[in-house]
């Protein structure tokens, strides 16, 4: 299928010198081009240019017209737990009334109440609620996600929520990732032997999750009352044997030794990171691991935030991601993550914008494949309503700034 975008006010995220991951400084900066065309062909970007040098001797499939629009490269979500059976409402009273996300777990409420109510439901209605979601994200303007496990805690209940992401990948137009994150928390029946619950995950839950090749990374909470850096460590060694890159929860709670931990076993990404300091900052530098910060679970906790501006002048890359969840960030909504980045963390548009597409395509191993406008990339695309400025985007917070998602080079029906 040959596709033309043409009378584009501006094309945004462009990047045709193939780097990984935008970093520090470079961060700030952005290449648009104004009144533009794009040509898509077989489901990859295949040109770009100005208007005036639309090519005459191409025959189309579909034409749009993108007057008084812009063209975005479609949002990366690289941290989610988008596969949960029902909301947890409840216990958001009981943050309201004070109580801190620690005791609400101790309490038997947080990860094990979403553990219980995951064991008791059938794996087709799971699969039903979870589509509904993917679709819900697409309209936002998702393109690609990471889907975590950890709801199960159990082998088969683990099993079973990595058997739903496979049929999503299946079943949905996003580009989908799944990971394996049985040490999310200490089931009930192991209280008192977290020690034989590691054993269950390296013995049982590991081998078979590498075997049926049902999760492309693996992930440890490593924090302040969950996993240690010792049980985290033997954790990603057995799911190294397996091929599942790490991606590490750290620091969420305290300074726990993840950030560490997750650049010494070569973390695609190290995630939350609410407490980072010099030194898990001078670990990153240069690690090729991507620290990860996820706005809506400090601002739906009311935590204090990750260093992000700090990070930045460090020179670091960041990524931005939503850690959709029922507990702690009840919303997929990557334009709203997007402006959090700007209002709560004091990040230029531009930071970003590359934050939110190109590093957390990275720190999802798709950097190759996704993030930015470039020739040969998969036309993963958002075609916006009319904006002023390309620094709109996350200036205006609360409003759905997509008119037309392209995925895989296909425009998705506004049914979704």
């Amino acid at each position: 299928m040959n596709l033309l975008i043409k009378n584009i006010k501006q094309i945004v995220q462009i990047i045709e010198d193939k780097r990984a991951y935008t970093a520090g400084k470079a961060m700030s900066e952005m290449d648009t081009l104004e009144n533009a065309f794009l040509i898509v062909k077989d489901e990859r970007i295949f040109d770009y240019g100005s208007m005036e040098d639309l090519p005459g001797d191409i025959t189309f499939d579909q034409v749009i017209d993108a007057s008084g629009k812009m063209l975005f490269p479609a949002m990366v979500d690289s941290h989610t737990h988008l596969v949960y059976a029902g909301s947890r409402e409840i216990e958001y009273i009981d943050k309201i009334k004070g109580l801190s996300y620690e005791e609400i777990a101790k309490r038997g409420g947080g990860i094990l109440n979403s553990a219980k109510r995951l064991e008791a439901i059938s794996e087709d209605e799971l699969f039903e609620q979870s589509l509904q979601r993917t679709k819900d994200i697409i309209a936002m303007g998702t393109g690609a996600v990471e889907i975590k496990s950890g709801y199960g805690l159990s082998l088969e209940s683990e099993l079973k929520m990595l058997r739903v992401i496979r049929r999503l990948k299946a079943e949905s137009p996003l580009t989908i990732k799944a990971t394996f994150l049985g040490a999310h928390a200490v089931p009930a029946d192991f209280k008192g032997r977290q020690a034989a619950y590691v054993d269950l995950v390296v013995n049982e839950m590991i081998p078979r999750v590498g075997e049926e090749k049902l999760a492309d990374f693996v992930d440890v909470f490593c924090d302040k009352g969950f996993f240690t850096v010792d049980e985290t460590d033997r954790i990603l060694t057995a799911a190294k044997s397996y091929g599942m890159q790490p991606k590490i929860h750290a620091n969420e709670l305290d300074f726990s030794g993840g950030i560490q931990i997750g650049v010494k076993h070569k973390a695609l990404s190290v995630d939350h990171l609410e407490y980072t300091g010099d030194d898990e900052m001078a670990h990153l530098l240069h690690s090729g691991t991507m620290p990860t910060i996820l706005p809506g679970a400090a601002f739906f906790l009311g935590m204090i935030y990750a260093p992000a501006r700090k990070m930045i002048l460090a020179g670091l890359p960041i990524a931005l991601a939503s850690d959709f969840n029922p507990g702690s960030s009840p919303s997929g909504n990557m334009q709203l993550i997007a402006a959090m980045g700007s209002i709560l963390y004091r990040m230029l548009p531009q930071e970003v914008i590359h934050a939110t597409t190109l590093n957390t395509a990275y720190a999802m191993n798709l950097s190759h494949e996704l993030g930015s406008i470039s020739i040969g990339k998969i036309a993963n695309l958002i075609i916006t309503k009319s904006m002023p400025t390309f620094q709109y985007w996350t200036y205006s917070y609360g409003d759905n700034k997509v008119d037309t998602m392209i995925l895989n080079g296909k425009p998705i029906p506004s049914v979704l």
